[in-house]
């Protein structure tokens, strides 16, 4: 698909703008290698313009009422479904997606975050708990925090922002984004919805650049009072760091463990780990990282899964209505997965089938479905973060040393399990110490109003995504005290 490269704006205090320096970042799209725009290359003064701005647009913000705001975000809602053939265009070009199977999923997702915050903007109630003096009248508010600093990932660089910013304009918040380097554009796309909408000059701003000045500043400056990032956990550690003080809502990198036990519905778990594993190519923080399968159908499952992996997964380019997976974002990614499965086959894992870069295609980011037997606990694919479309096959004897195994790792965000033993699938999810669990499904299932998050201890993050769960975040309790003496 060919495309007329566009040089785009950021959006700071109410307009579109340059970087301070006048730099630019060149935009080049995964999927055809060709460059499809530019985005200016922020600054730490950019930011620092942004923060100056949401700071001078919080007060009038948070002082609209709830049903005011959640109006804006209806009419935001309604401005990307009118727009929803060009961003999930654009998702493809810009992130690699496959348009038909994945990127109008994404937009129709972030649809959906706009109308749950439009609802729980409305609904997001104080208290009055008793006074000690009858006289006396104690009412407990939900105030918004002031200015928000967002810092977004680039794997899902509609939703994973979406959850995050969203809820923060809802409450009442002003906004300061940095987005993900490696889709500005899809950025500049939501953005200029959130500008269509409505949102008075100040409340909403996007500074683009890279992380390493713009979100690094973004995170450290003292006009922000709450963070929310989505991200890798080296730098989600480095956010809390340079943020220290604030609210932080973190949702960092997983291992994605997938567990199927003997008793599993193996046709059903085959088809649920293809989701896990494939999803946007693997880039996924619930992403199926480690797939522990037990000894007694080990052999089973695994010439079922190549065989499906063989017939159902489509290497190709995104906007071909038969491809299934599209490339990988970028080289750094795509250089791990190789890395990974060089250590793997290193150490004497067996290939079934994928294993290197496809070749023939536009760029050398397209990476096709690959199935490694004989994978052990101290290969690198099993336990770190591989982000890419990958089976790390490992045998397990039973249940007790998939737990065992996963409440040992440093991750703790999602797990799956797959049993028909109900009793068994309940037990395993309330001995896994991950933030969700879920029995007889892909690990990549996930539902945008339910609270999404790491377990305390683990270095997958703190505090909830999904639904109303950031605003418990992005306010604060404010206590007020009526004297009717």
């Amino acid at each position: 698909m060919s495309v007329d490269a566009v040089d785009y704006g950021m959006y700071v205090a109410g307009a579109w703008t340059e970087s301070d320096s006048g730099a630019r970042m060149e935009a080049v799209s995964p999927a055809t290698g060709e460059r499809i725009g530019s985005v200016p290359e922020g600054t730490r003064q950019d930011v620092r313009r942004a923060v100056t701005a949401a700071d001078e647009a919080a007060v009038k913000w948070g002082q609209r009422s709830a049903f005011e705001r959640s109006a804006v975000m209806r009419r935001a809602a309604e401005i990307v479904e009118r727009r929803r053939e060009d961003l999930a265009r654009t998702l493809s070009l810009d992130q690699g997606k496959p348009l038909s199977t994945e990127s109008y999923g994404e937009v129709d997702e972030l649809i959906e975050y706009f109308e749950l915050a439009a609802a729980d903007a409305i609904r997001l109630e104080g208290s009055m708990p008793p006074s000690v003096d009858a006289d006396k009248r104690a009412l407990l508010y939900r105030v918004p925090r002031g200015v928000v600093g967002v810092i977004s990932p680039w794997n899902w660089p509609y939703t994973m922002p979406g959850e995050l910013l969203i809820p923060a304009l809802a409450c009442g918040n002003t906004v300061v984004w940095t987005p993900a380097p490696s889709t500005s554009v899809c950025a500049v796309k939501l953005a200029e919805c959130l500008v269509e909408a409505g949102l008075p000059d100040g409340v909403f701003n996007m500074v683009t650049g890279p992380g390493a000045e713009v979100g690094d500043e973004v995170a450290a400056n003292p006009g922000t009072q709450a963070l929310g990032f989505i991200g890798s956990i080296e730098t989600g550690r480095h956010v809390a760091a340079r943020g220290a003080g604030k609210a932080l809502l973190l949702e960092m990198g997983g291992n994605g463990p997938v567990v199927v036990l003997d008793d599993a519905d193996l046709d059903a778990a085959v088809e649920a780990s293809l989701d896990s594993a494939f999803l946007g190519a693997g880039q996924s923080c619930t992403a199926g990282e480690r797939f522990m399968i037990q000894e007694r159908i080990y052999d089973d499952y695994l010439e079922r899964l190549t065989a499906a992996v063989e017939r159902r997964i489509r290497l190709g380019d995104p906007f071909d209505s038969e491809t299934t997976l599209g490339p990988l974002n970028n080289e750094p990614t795509a250089s791990k997965m190789d890395r990974h499965v060089a250590d793997a086959l290193d150490r004497g894992a067996q290939l079934r089938v994928g294993g290197s870069r496809a070749e023939g295609f536009p760029t050398r980011l397209y990476y096709p479905a690959t199935v490694l037997a004989g994978v052990t606990g101290e290969m690198e694919v099993a336990r770190e973060e591989t982000f890419g479309p990958v089976v790390p096959a490992v045998a397990i004897a039973d249940e007790q040393e998939a737990i065992d195994t996963v409440n040992a790792s440093p991750h703790g965000l999602l797990s799956a399990v797959f049993t028909d033993d109900l009793r068994r699938g309940l037990r395993f999810a309330e001995s896994i110490r991950t933030g969700w669990v879920n029995i007889n499904a892909s690990s990549n299932h996930w539902e945008s109003h339910l609270p999404f998050g790491g377990r305390a201890g683990a270095l997958s993050g703190t505090g909830r995504v999904g639904g109303r769960y950031p605003m418990e975040t992005f306010t604060e309790l404010k206590t007020v005290i009526v004297n009717l003496g």
